[in-house]
This record gives C-alpha cells, structure tokens and sequence, in this order.
C-alpha cells in the first residue's frame, strides 16, 4: 500500500449514531457532537425515519464523560424540542452512512416509525430521592424494636466484643431502609399515576437512595408533575432529598438499540 503524499497517517473515520427520530425533523445549525474535536450532527433518511449521526475518527478512543454527557444532552434536547426518539447505546459506531440506512435503519424503518408515533409528545422523567441519614436511622429505630434493642446491647458492650453485634445492627438497619425504599418508591407512583403512561423502578445507586423511579408522561402534563413531585417534597421535607429531572429521552422504556439488534 502506498503511503500518503504528504507522509501522514490516512484519517480513518466512521459514524457515531445517537438515536432514530422521524424524517422530517428540522437540525440545529451548528450541533456538535462526540469526539475531539466535536463531529458536526447530520441526519441519514430511511422511508419516514432518520438517524442523528455525527462522523468520529476511529484512531480515537470513545468514553470521555464529555462524550457520554454529550451523547445524552443531543438526545434529550430533541426530546424537549417534542420530537421523539429512539436512544442507542452509547459508543454505536457504524463504517459509513450507508452502513447506517442499510444495517440500522433498512427493513426497520417501519418498526422505528411506529415506535415513533408512540412516543410523539412524550418523555421521560426521573424521580430521584436520598434518605437524610440521621432521620431515616431515627424512623429505623423508633418502628423497628429489633434495631432499637442491639443499638441499646452495644451500648454497654467492650468495643472489642461488639462486633458480630454491629453486624447484625447493620443489617437490620440495611434490611429496613430497603422495605422503605419499597414503600416510598410506591408512594411516588401512586401519586403520578394519573399524569403518567408507564413506569419502571431504577435500581438504587447509593445505600441511602429513597427513591429512583423513572415514567413516561405526555409533555403537556409536566406542570402537573411537578407539582405533584414539590407535594411529596413538602411532605417529606427534613426527611427525603426529592429532585425531577426531564424531559428526558425515553431510556428505560425503549430498549436501546445498537447496530446489528
């Protein structure tokens, strides 16, 4: 193989793919995407679908946290922008955007775009919420009479001989925290449920994670989630941390695609 005129190494690239979306979405000028320096955002058409990719050297390692913000942030803005989408997989690199309309997008387009019409005018929203610990270990040993007794046993034991006692402390403790976490969870979605069209418990990403429920909602109903998310957060004020976050890419009610699914 004869080597570069100019003696540099050939640039080899491929395409990162982001998610699908219909075909006649409209793109920010100037969108950029992953990589460095960031690839330029352009769509590939298949029938009524499209895929929102962007090229990327290959030579180049994907996985910054820079990227993996980025390739959220695209998506979720097209979401706020109310256009649906069908996230992939972080990291989805194809060979050319030939590859993308015949492999990805080809005998699915059909399928994609009645995924599509589902989620038109709706998102995600994630209820995220963290145990204040000193008042969740208050309620743990104010309701549990098993925790209440090994705290007052360790009291009068030599640190030296406390710990199997510890242990088990901890435990229980652990054990009630969940069946709270379980209730809690509950209680959110009980309090969604006429704003919401489905949802799905997200596993707990610390030990004193209250709640982590994600829904899928109509974007006209925001302002009433919210509302009833600022209710529960009164409610639990001193005792839970609650946030909302959305409207966000339908992640955990779509099965993120990669190439070759």
């Amino acid at each position: 193989m004869t080597p570069p005129e100019n003696g540099k190494a050939e640039r080899r690239v491929g395409v990162y793919v982001y998610g699908i979306v219909p075909g006649d979405v409209e793109l920010v000028p100037d969108s950029k995407g992953v990589g460095d320096p960031p690839g330029e955002i352009q769509l590939v058409h298949q029938g009524d679908v499209a895929a929102l990719v962007s090229e990327v050297e290959l030579d180049k390692k994907l996985g910054r946290a820079a990227d993996l913000k980025l390739h959220e942030r695209l998506l979720d803005s097209t979401v706020a922008a109310e256009i649906p989408v069908l996230p992939l997989r972080f990291g989805a690199v194809l060979s050319s955007r030939e590859a993308v309309s015949d492999e990805l997008l080809g005998t699915n387009s059909d399928l994609f775009a009645s995924a599509l019409e589902e989620l038109e005018g709706r998102a995600e929203y994630i209820v995220q919420g963290r145990y204040e610990e000193e008042a969740v270990l208050r309620e743990v040993l104010s309701e549990n009479s098993a925790a209440a007794s090994l705290k007052d046993q360790l009291k009068d034991l030599p640190e030296d001989e406390a710990e199997n006692l510890r242990i088990e402390l901890g435990e229980t403790i652990h054990q009630a925290v969940e069946a709270k976490r379980e209730a809690d969870s509950g209680r959110v979605i009980e309090a969604l449920a006429d704003h919401v069209v489905a949802t799905a418990a997200r596993e707990p990403s610390h030990e004193l994670d209250a709640v982590n429920v994600a829904v899928l909602a109509k974007l006209s109903d925001e302002k009433e989630i919210e509302e009833s998310v600022e209710a529960l957060a009164s409610d639990w004020e001193g005792r839970v941390n609650l946030r909302l976050r959305g409207p966000l890419a339908p992640y955990d009610f779509v099965v993120q695609l990669k190439p070759g699914d």
